[in-house]
């Protein structure tokens, strides 16, 4: 089935599909789902891995084979960190997950704390699960979506598949490729060395994304090289995930509302290579860096964007995250009827955004290699709905009975990774290309702990 879902994602870059003679997928094991999770995951690692592969092909003249593990390919859908001696904190706070309303099922996305207080103040309680549970039963859940979402938090009804085919929201994403793909203006050709063993080095990568779609991406361009400097708001903080992603990166905060702030940020911007942002639709464009303005800063960029709904409809300004899309699109609900459960029942793993992280790391280098090869830019538009939609192609009708053998001290590589909180291990890379080694120069350290600055 991957190979199926590797055919999509190469047509929608435009790549060959002769490029599937490199790969080669080992190991067993897939994902209980009731869709084809662990399937997704190879197709989005492969494709991120040939994207590498015809990178390094520019210099070498060879296209170097790559090989997708199955069962560490799944394992990274989750966590690939292993603390030693101490413990990550909690994925979701206390207040974030799914509640009856009075007539269906609506999931609370509340780990900012921004949205949090928007969802309270909406339902008039405290920050206590009970008196949440008991406020939203008192709410039709369309109503409470909206509420919530006009109050600037996040929320999420949960529709069946059909609901969302006929969701004006659903109809547009749809319409919509995979990727939003052109090309810009031409700039003077680059010489990049591409080392085989280390193609990314020397490319700069402006992170200017949150969890957890942008970060996976943006970790994996610094595993073969890449220099990446994430920004971040001042006060912002992901203790869930930040030691997870920001591997291998430097990490910085600005003001971006302070005219010191931005100004620093087009500096950024004048010598990156990469952009990924995954501010909402037209807020860049508010505080006066548009496509267009971008590009001006510097000719030639590769810029990739990603949003939650899609890029057209009525909700291509909302704010969103795997766990709403998958509870609106339909995949909660069908997990729910499949598993013969009586509330959500949605994937095992936040699997639209390790994949779309995936697709934008391929979508990033496919923009470096047309940038090498024609001196032009490369703007990319993702969508996690987007995403969803492939995924819904491919349910596995036994899926609930597959299963992965429990992780062993042989899925961990040896080396210890000294991070900001402590020691620990990660899993093995689940992507391993010829003469290519995955690996990243710098530990994992806290949100800006780095000058916001290129070395």
């Amino acid at each position: 089935m991957y190979k199926t879902i590797i055919a999509e994602i190469q047509e929608a870059f435009g790549g060959s599909l002769a490029a599937m003679d490199i790969l080669n997928v080992s190991g067993v094991g897939d994902l209980a789902s009731v869709y084809a999770v662990t399937d997704l995951a190879i197709a989005s690692l492969a494709s991120s891995g040939m994207a590498v592969a015809e990178f390094i092909a520019i210099r070498s003249g060879k296209m170097p084979l790559i090989q997708v593990n199955r069962r560490l390919a799944s394992m990274w859908f989750s966590r690939s960190l292993r603390p030693i001696g101490w413990q990550l904190p909690p994925q979701w706070d206390a207040v974030a997950g799914d509640y009856k309303a009075s007539d269906h099922w609506i999931r609370l996305h509340t780990n900012a704390p921004h949205h949090r207080r928007a969802a309270l103040q909406v339902l008039g309680c405290s920050e206590d699960r009970e008196a949440v549970t008991k406020a939203v039963a008192s709410w039709q859940a369309n109503e409470l979506e909206d509420a919530i979402v006009s109050a600037n938090g996040c929320a999420a009804v949960m529709r069946s598949a059909e609901d969302w085919s006929m969701h004006a929201q659903g109809r547009a994403v749809a319409t919509e490729p995979l990727m939003h793909i052109s090309a810009t203006d031409s700039a003077h050709m680059p010489n990049w060395l591409i080392p085989a063993g280390r193609p990314l080095k020397g490319i700069r990568v402006l992170d200017l994304t949150r969890v957890l779609a942008g970060p996976v991406a943006t970790r994996f361009l610094a595993s073969y090289g890449a220099q990446v400097l994430r920004i971040d708001p001042i006060g912002w903080e992901e203790p869930g995930a930040v030691p997870e992603v920001v591997l291998g990166k430097r990490c910085a905060r600005l003001d971006l509302k302070n005219a010191n702030g931005m100004a620093t940020l087009k500096k950024l911007l004048g010598d990156a290579d990469v952009i990924i942002h995954g501010y909402r639709t037209g807020a860049l464009a508010h505080l006066g860096l548009d496509s267009e303005e971008r590009q001006k800063l510097r000719p030639g960029l590769v810029d990739i964007s990603l949003n939650a709904y899609g890029w057209n409809g009525p909700w291509k300004l909302r704010r969103g995250f795997d766990s709403l899309v998958q509870m609106l699109s339909g995949i909660a609900h069908t997990g729910m009827v499949k598993a013969n459960k009586n509330c959500p029942f949605p994937l095992p793993v936040q699997a639209l955004d390790h994949a779309t992280g995936y697709l934008l790391a391929a979508a990033a280098i496919r923009g470096l290699i047309r940038r090498v090869t024609s001196g032009q830019g490369m703007e990319v538009r993702a969508s996690l709905a987007r995403t969803a939609a492939i995924l819904a192609c491919y349910p596995v009708e036994n899926g609930l009975a597959a299963k992965i053998e429990a992780e062993n001290r042989n899925d961990l590589d040896p080396a210890i990774e000294a991070t900001a909180w402590g020691a620990a291990q990660r899993l093995k890379p689940p992507l391993v290309i010829e003469g290519c080694p995955m690996y990243w120069d710098l530990p994992s350290s806290p949100l800006g702990s780095s000058l916001a600055e290129w070395l």
